[in-house]
């Protein structure tokens, strides 16, 4: 498990370069190579590290671990074939990671990021839906069980589109400098994320490289169903193409602007899954 922790960590870095030099390219920058995340990460390895005097000491250093740790985790639920509930579980534990961030640093930014998380946390209401409309498909939560619904019926894609469209939004509002990423605006500095330099900063990046993973493989998974290594990686890397695309050519929204989008197309959503229990009994 370790080593293919290590190699998911090295493909989300890599992607989150990618993503930049994607959205670089289409606003017209050359932006930076691909493998620059890496070498940031890196870099903060070795950089001289400290607490802040204003910091939860307690709280400052655990919510770098617990980055890591529940996004491991998450990983582990995908690759054994667990419950959707676990993974669903983690992506609510990261919410409050990045609420304990914020809080944790004592700075105003980091506060101002710590308040913009709740506020964003609209953006998990569509995975309500999402999980809700895979089970009335395959009738089951297990990723196993809905791994072999697709290989027995077809992609989930494209049955359930409405449902994968909600979990590309879910996707998007955790991508970098995407029209959701209103926790690390550049108005608040960099957010939650500000006081966290050195080893931590380097341990966030690594957390944030394996969720970043965690969900690409999550959607493909979910959605298209269980691939070759080298053809899940692909896709995954089309995925996240379509993402840059989107956060290059949208504007960031307000935060209230941001719930506002967010309830809309849960509303949408919620009226999509009242249909399908009507049709299918």
């Amino acid at each position: 498990m370790i080593p293919y922790l290590l190699f998911a960590t090295f493909i989300g870095l890599l992607f989150h370069g990618i993503h930049r030099k994607v959205i670089a390219r289409i606003q017209g920058r050359p932006g930076p190579p691909i493998w620059q995340e890496i070498l940031h990460t890196l870099k903060f390895s070795f950089k001289e590290t400290w607490i802040p005097k204003t910091a939860s000491q307690t709280l400052f250093v655990a919510v770098v671990f617990v980055a890591i740790g529940i996004w491991s985790g998450a990983l582990y639920v995908l690759l054994s074939g667990g419950s959707l509930l676990l993974l669903f579980g983690v992506y609510l534990l990261h919410k409050i990671v990045e609420h304990g961030m914020g809080l944790s640093s004592g700075s105003p930014y980091g506060k101002f990021g710590a308040i913009r998380s709740v506020i964003s946390a609209a953006s998990e209401l569509p995975l309500f839906v999402t999980v809700i409309a895979i089970y009335l498909f395959t009738r089951s939560l297990s990723i196993a069980d809905i791994v072999a619904y697709q290989e027995m019926y077809g992609p989930l894609l494209i049955v359930a589109f409405p449902a994968a469209v909600a979990m590309y939004l879910i996707i998007l509002s955790k991508m970098h400098y995407g029209p959701f990423s209103i926790i690390e605006a550049k108005e608040i500095v960099s957010g939650n994320m500000t006081e966290h330099f050195g080893v931590w900063r380097a341990g966030l990046e690594v957390g944030y490289a394996l969720k970043t993973y965690v969900l690409l493989y999550a959607f493909v998974l979910l959605f298209i169903g269980q691939l070759p290594l080298a053809l899940m990686l692909l896709v995954m890397l089309l995925v996240l193409i379509s993402l840059s695309f989107v956060c290059a050519i949208t504007p960031m929204l307000s935060p209230y602007d941001t719930v506002t989008v967010q309830s809309l197309v849960t509303g949408a959503l919620v009226i999509y899954i009242v249909i399908l229990v009507v049709v299918m009994g």
